[in-house]
């Protein structure tokens, strides 16, 4: 597709949009805007545009609704460049499907809280229910759906803004909200989220990509295999909302203590998995604070392989149990099937403002919340 350069776009909409999205932080004039003749369009009267970030290891396309990713290229075991995240070839097709929440930062809360309420200095908040009597990834007003501001950009990295106004999808306080992506020399697609708000509050961002190592457009993430440094799950009920105790994994389909084929174990007899209809949980991470490598995942097919680092306590491995070959066409036209791609999003807890035992995701105003994933790619 072709690539122009914000440096040389001085007329138009779409640059119109772009110069005034970086004007204030814009630093080298090798930064591209996509040329967005297939995908542009337009939500609450602000444009919506494709970006590309890359270095000599990675491509990466982001687009400022929802602050997503839209394709993620890099190169197999034969040097050969591969698409691993699913997603749609137009804004339009995008906005106008949310229900799997391609390649999106999700919030204000990422994952489910249940009852879609919760109780936070004695006052009660009742939020939107998008997932039967549930709340999931924010509701249906969640930052997934909205059109975000681009703060700065670079040729390897850009940063997206977005300000949630009070009582949005019934969540107090204005809350100010950054992600950036940037890319490194050790092949790594780093992940920044930051938050303010001027009101106590709760925040918990995540990115939900799509991934299949196969290449988007595969079948199957069945013969992938997965390690997961965590000894328990988060117990959850029919509702896949957490009961507030932890199960052991070992012994059980959940344990990915040491790599496993992700189809080795999935349709196994367990409550928990039939609840889900395959993986959908919480993993607690063994990791104490900090930044580490949590879980790693290889696809023999392609020889990619993605290392998972965080500061986040929990890792959410969910098996696309939900998609199925009536969902849209993604890219290309190519359906995206049952279990054919797998998200593994970094997290705290689902459902923990109802629960004071789990990691609290309490931001007060004047504190600054801070989050990091960083997906790591290499071959073997």
């Amino acid at each position: 597709m072709k690539v122009k350069y914000l440096g040389f776009l001085c007329a138009g909409i779409l640059l119109a949009s772009s110069c005034q999205n970086s004007q204030n932080n814009q630093s080298s004039t090798e930064v591209a805007v996509q040329d967005t003749a297939g995908f542009y369009s337009k939500l609450d009267e602000k444009d919506v545009l494709l970006y590309v970030i890359e270095n000599e290891k990675l491509k990466v396309s982001v687009t400022n609704f929802g602050a997503r990713l839209v394709s993620l290229v890099v190169k197999d075991k034969n040097s050969n460049p591969v698409d691993i995240l699913l997603g749609y070839d137009s804004a339009q097709e995008f906005i106008d499907n949310t229900k799997n929440f391609y390649g999106a930062v999700v919030g204000r809360f990422g994952n489910r809280i249940g009852n879609a309420s919760f109780t936070l200095n004695g006052s009660s908040y009742q939020l939107e229910k998008n997932d039967g009597e549930n709340s999931l990834h924010g509701g249906t007003n969640g930052v997934y759906n909205k059109v975000w501001s681009v703060n700065s950009i670079t040729k390897d990295a850009i940063t997206l803004e977005y300000v949630s106004p009070d009582g949005e999808a019934g969540y107090p306080g204005n809350v100010t909200m950054q992600v950036t992506y940037k890319l490194n020399n050790q092949g790594g697609l780093e992940i920044d989220y930051h938050g303010e708000t001027d009101k106590e509050t709760i925040l918990n961002l995540t990115s939900h990509g799509y991934f299949n190592l196969n290449g988007e457009g595969d079948s199957t993430i069945l013969d992938h295999e997965l390690r997961v440094d965590a000894n328990k799950i988060t117990e959850v009920d029919s509702k896949l909302i957490p009961t507030g105790k932890s199960l052991d994994v070992v012994g059980t389909p959940f344990d990915f203590t040491k790599a496993k084929t992700i189809g080795s174990d999935i349709d196994k007899t367990s409550e928990q998995l039939k609840y889900g209809k395959g993986y959908d949980h919480n993993f607690e991470l063994n990791k104490k604070d900090g930044f580490a490598e949590v879980a790693s995942l290889y696809a023999p097919k392609t020889g990619i392989e993605m290392k998972i680092l965080t500061t986040e306590p929990g890792l959410q491995f969910y098996s696309g149990n939900f998609m199925t070959d009536t969902d849209p066409k993604g890219k290309a036209g190519k359906s995206y099937p049952f279990r054919a791609a797998l998200c593994l999003e970094t997290q705290h807890f689902p459902d923990a403002p109802n629960h004071e035992n789990f990691p609290s995701t309490v931001l007060k105003g004047g504190e600054k919340y801070t989050s990091k994933t960083e997906y790591r790619f290499s071959t073997r």
